[in-house]
């Protein structure tokens, strides 16, 4: 009798709302600046939602690359990535039939797109668990509560990365054997991407969205404008596009809001992925105090963010002069630290090393 050859090689299949086909990654990548994605919209969408579709679409591109460029779990080769849509699955379902003992395939989910997948999704992950595709979904919103069908992809799952506190009931659904981590949303950026800039201007930056725009929030920005004039820079869009957040490290601080669910209290340690945006670009993120806190408050205590507390315009006056104080020497050790740790390719990579190799 002959044993099967261990696993030498790992491949990332990325599922994406906006993928289509099975095909390579780079492919889908290098075809997606000139993406028609308007048979995707309403007859009679207006430009706004035109460019936050084009947003979304850079945004989950960008998580695309980042996962098939992650680092390969130690003693793994790094196959080349693919991609793939719901009409990608009846190819995966082919080629997994074909798989072979020596690599390991991981179907990878973001966020709550597997809801996009439909009715089918539970089968779709039983057969291709049954043909040795493992499944990961690092969801960074209420997935276990606001997902209708992730009762249907639970019992598949072999690593869950969330953002929620605690899980919802229908997290009951997981498997002993997945492996299940509460670790906070990061930045879909490759590290080290954006080079460390030396001598940024001395200004903050408010990186906001047009969504959040709260009552709350805007006195905030009334205030830093008052209080800081001309060293205060504010953005209001959708999301800053793929392309232009290297023109971030151009600023010494930003200020990142707290989570678009702030006041409910399953996503009471929950935040944007703004903070660690700025880390990984050289900013020294400044971000308000969640109601417990969590991953943020870890980094605060490191010196690695500058926290004040929910509608305390004294405490951000105060955080926002700490940061635009901060050293070159402070800055880049925010700098080294986002790009190394806080990133979702090197995260995930973390997570999959941990699961024990199956064929």
């Amino acid at each position: 009798m002959t044993s099967s050859p261990p696993v030498s090689s790992l491949r990332i299949i990325a599922y994406s709302q906006w993928a289509g086909e099975l095909e390579p990654a780079a492919d889908y990548l290098a075809r997606l600046p000139d993406y028609d994605y308007s048979g995707r919209l309403p007859p009679d969408a207006d430009e706004r939602l035109r460019r936050m579709a084009r947003l979304d679409c850079d945004w989950h591109g960008e998580c695309v690359r980042c996962f098939s460029e992650m680092p390969a779990p130690a003693g793994l080769a790094l196959a080349p990535a693919w991609t793939l849509g719901v009409k990608g699955f009846a190819a995966l379902a082919e080629r997994a039939k074909t798989k072979t003992s020596s690599e390991a395939w991981w179907l990878v989910f973001m966020g709550q797109q597997p809801a996009h997948v439909g009715a089918p999704l539970g089968p779709l992950c039983a057969f291709l668990r049954k043909h040795g595709v493992r499944i990961a979904c690092y969801a960074f919103d209420e997935a276990s509560r606001e997902m209708a069908c992730f009762p249907a992809l639970a019992p598949h799952l072999d690593v869950f990365i969330h953002d929620e506190f605690p899980l919802g009931p229908a997290a009951a659904g997981l498997r002993p054997d997945c492996l299940v981590r509460h670790r906070s949303w990061v930045a879909n950026v490759r590290p080290f991407e954006v080079p460390f800039n030396e001598e940024p201007e001395r200004k903050i930056l408010f990186l906001g969205s047009q969504l959040g725009l709260t009552p709350h929030r805007q006195r905030q920005i009334d205030f830093l404008a008052k209080t800081f004039k001309d060293r205060f820079v504010a953005s209001h869009d959708h999301s800053v596009s793929v392309g232009g957040r290297a023109q971030l490290n151009r600023y010494t601080a930003g200020l990142c809001p707290e989570g678009r669910k702030f006041a409910t209290p399953a996503m009471a340690r929950a935040h944007t992925d703004r903070p660690f945006w700025c880390g990984c670009m050289g900013l020294v993120p400044v971000s308000e105090n969640s109601a417990q806190g969590g991953r943020l408050d870890e980094l605060a205590k490191e010196g690695l963010i500058r926290r004040y507390g929910h509608g305390d315009l004294t405490g951000l006056r105060e955080a926002a002069e700490a940061a635009l104080a901060a050293t070159t020497e402070e800055r880049r050790r925010i700098y080294e630290h986002f790009n190394r740790h806080e990133t979702v390719g090197p995260v995930l990579s973390a997570a999959l090393a941990q699961v024990p190799a199956r064929t």
